[in-house]
Parts: structure tokens; sequence; C-alpha cells
């Protein structure tokens, strides 16, 4: 899958989102976490503050703190613009405006920049892609998935999903994807076909409701487990 910096939207989330999108306890906090396709989020930067650590890896990671924040620059009026269009996909409770969740993402994506250089020399941050990881066999506890697969199912195919679910679970004991939607809030037509595909490989599945729902009915995560 190719990836040109002119078509990057980075898009961060934070800390509490990552939280509550995932339903993470104490606990959870404390495994070995790879965050796949994390893009400009703070999480990783925000769990190393509290002596946490997480691998970070997605494509972005190529560029420069600078590029990144350049494209941030140029792409951030263009995501808000679209949010305002399609305010009735969205749940505005926590967050009461498209203008309040600008100043949230890029709060989250000054975070994750102040800490971006240091990360890729401490091996926090790593490009890399799916369906291929650079990581060992089960490396990590737990591998978070934001905001990518069935996301994206519109351009990225069923395989791309059987083959990127094969690799998380190959790199980490259990798996978590948020959300199970597409970009229009509607139910991923991927989502039974990827239970069954994790199924009939032997995993666990479970669709479990968590504490955070932006995207309307956008409050489930796939958890995938030996």
């Amino acid at each position: 899958m190719a990836f040109k910096y002119e078509e990057v939207v980075p898009w961060g989330r934070s800390f509490d989102e990552y939280q509550r999108m995932f339903g993470l306890s104490n606990e959870d906090l404390d495994r070995v976490i790879l965050g796949c396709a994390d893009g400009p989020a703070s999480f990783n930067a925000e769990m190393f503050r509290q002596g946490r650590r997480v691998v970070s890896c997605d494509p972005l990671y190529q560029f420069s703190s600078q590029q990144i924040k350049n494209r941030i620059d140029a792409t951030y009026d263009q995501v808000i613009g679209q949010t305002k269009l399609n305010r009735e996909q969205f749940i505005w409770d926590r967050i009461s405006s498209p203008e309040e969740l600008g100043r949230v993402r890029l709060k989250a994506m000054s975070d994750f920049l102040e800490d971006f250089e240091q990360g890729k020399q401490d091996r926090r941050y790593v490009t890399a892609q799916l369906p291929d990881l650079p990581f060992a066999s089960q490396a990590f506890d737990l591998a978070l998935c934001s905001h990518f697969l069935f996301l994206y199912s519109g351009s990225l195919t069923l395989e791309f999903h059987r083959q990127a679910i094969d690799e998380l679970c190959r790199v980490a004991r259990e798996v978590r994807i948020f959300p199970l939607l597409n970009y229009n809030a509607e139910p991923s037509p991927f989502v039974d076909a990827i239970v069954d595909h994790a199924t009939r490989a032997g995993h666990s599945v479970t669709i479990e409701k968590v504490p955070y729902e932006f995207q309307s009915n956008g409050n489930k995560v796939m958890r995938i487990l030996p």
C-alpha cells in the first residue's frame, strides 16, 4: 500500500480518548503495548511521562516532526470543515463543538510533536505499516489499532483486513480494534467476516461496549484473544 506525504491527513487523539476507546484498565496500561497506526496521537507521550512504555508504529513516522507539523497545519481546516458539514454523525457531549474538537486534537498532536524526535531515538516510534510489521512474534501483550481498520472499509479490502488481523495476532497476545464503523458512521461491512476469520484461526473474539462515543454508535471495540 503506497504512502504519500501529500495524502496524509494527520489527526491525533488524546490519552484519555485511548483509555475510553479501548476500555483500558490500570492493569492494561502496565502491559507491553503496541499502538498500530497511532499517527500523531499523544498516548505514547503521556504513557512515557507516566513511566510506562508503548511502541507506536505508523508510516507517518518516516517524516520529521516539522514535516508532520506542516501537514497538520495544511490539513487542519479541511478536517474541521468536514466535521462541521457532517456534525450530525457525531455525539457532542464531552466535546461540545467542532471548534472545541479542534482544540482537543491540536493539544494531543502538540504533545506528540514535542515527544516525537526523542521517542524515535528511543525506538518508541517506529516507521511501519500493516500488514507487515517488523516485530517478533508475541513481542507485545496488547496491540491497539485506532481509526484505521474498519474505518477505511471503502478503500482497504477485506483481504487486507484479514492479513492485518493475522499480523496483529502474530505480534501480540491480545488485539483491540476501534471503531467498528466506517468514515460515514456506518457499521463496517467487514466486521462479521473478520470475526469469522479470527474464530476459524482459533482465536476468541468479542465485541464489547466501551465508555466512548464520538461517532454516532461508535462505542464498541473488537477484542481478539488466543
